[in-house]
């Protein structure tokens, strides 16, 4: 399996010594805000002292440097995979705002979207060589297996959705792919084929409603093979993901992510936690069409300081 970093591990770069601290930025459903809550949250870091490394790992549709208000993107992630540069490190670039640095994403590549496994491994390996003291990386939309296993390597993983229910139901399969891709890594690596094949079925709920939720599947799978099962909710007892509703306007709309909580707890045996109810504020819209990001076009609006909020409770923690 990946250098699952999740909760709160420490991630040491065996050459330096030096700790980085990896945060993951999903928003399975495009037009969240992902990318936009990613960069000012950079920026909101940044400016608290922080060295941060920004990297775009939207494959194909890297839009960050837009948002930044960068108009040369300059080298970028596609050198690295082409073997244009040896180091991922050799695309950092410096920015405007101190103390901030970018990775810009490809866009360049047919189906770069579509990593190989061992590309994906060594893509993996050089950002956790990075040296900073906080890497963001913005993943794509979706729920494949690229933009999850890219999450595995986080400290914190922030997951974004809006209050409508298409967006949080693609949130929920969001984590659920992810539950059951660290399960799957985990039952192949202690060679419990049988417990393996109980968890494919288990995908299946329509035909398998036996096994619809995470209690249900540990209490068959127990039967099976008790070491697995205990190991498996060592696992699970170690993600947390950490919601963001973005746009919110109403006092339903902040309620989206106790709903979301109530959802992985039951059917996932996943202890989610909401970290920031983000307003829908029209800052936003007015910042991108300037290119600029909201934390230097409007620091005063309602959307900055609910940032700035999230980012001392990231830096406290």
């Amino acid at each position: 399996m990946f250098d699952n970093r999740d909760g709160e591990q420490k991630n040491r770069d065996n050459n330096n010594k030096s700790l980085l601290k990896v945060v993951a930025v999903a928003g399975p459903k495009g037009g969240v805000g992902k990318s936009t809550i990613s960069a000012n949250l950079a920026i909101s870091l940044a400016s608290m002292g922080k060295k941060v490394i920004l990297a775009d790992l939207d494959l194909g549709a890297a839009n960050l440097h837009a948002l930044l208000g960068l108009r040369d993107s300059g080298q970028t992630l596609d050198d690295f995979i082409l073997k244009k540069v040896k180091n991922l490190s050799d695309v950092v670039r410096s920015t405007e705002i101190q103390n901030l640095k970018f990775i810009c994403g490809g866009s360049q590549i047919p189906n770069i979207a579509n990593m190989p496994y061992q590309q994906k491994v060594k893509l993996i390996n050089h950002l956790q060589k990075l040296e900073s003291d906080i890497l963001i990386i913005d993943l794509g939309a979706g729920s494949s297996y690229n933009v999850v296993d890219f999450s595995f390597i986080a400290h914190k993983g922030l997951f974004v959705t809006t209050p409508e229910v298409t967006s949080l139901m693609n949130l929920y399969s969001f984590i659920k792919s992810s539950v059951f891709r660290r399960l799957g890594f985990l039952f192949k690596s202690e060679k419990a084929g049988d417990v393996l094949q109980l968890l494919e079925e288990a995908k299946d709920v329509d035909a398998n409603p036996h096994l619809n939720t995470m209690g249900k599947f540990f209490s068959a799978a127990d039967k099976i093979d008790e070491d697995a099962v205990r190991s498996a909710k060592k696992v699970l007892s170690e993600f947390s993901p950490n919601i963001i509703v973005n746009r919110v306007q109403t006092a339903g709309d902040a309620n989206v992510g106790a709903v979301l909580q109530g959802l992985t707890d039951k059917y996932l045996g996943v202890q989610s936690h909401l970290v920031a109810n983000l307003p829908d504020d029209s800052s936003v819209k007015q910042s991108i069409n300037k290119m600029k990001p909201v934390m230097v076009n409007a620091p005063a609006s309602g959307f900055a300081r609910s940032v700035n909020n999230l980012a001392a409770n990231l830096a406290a923690g």
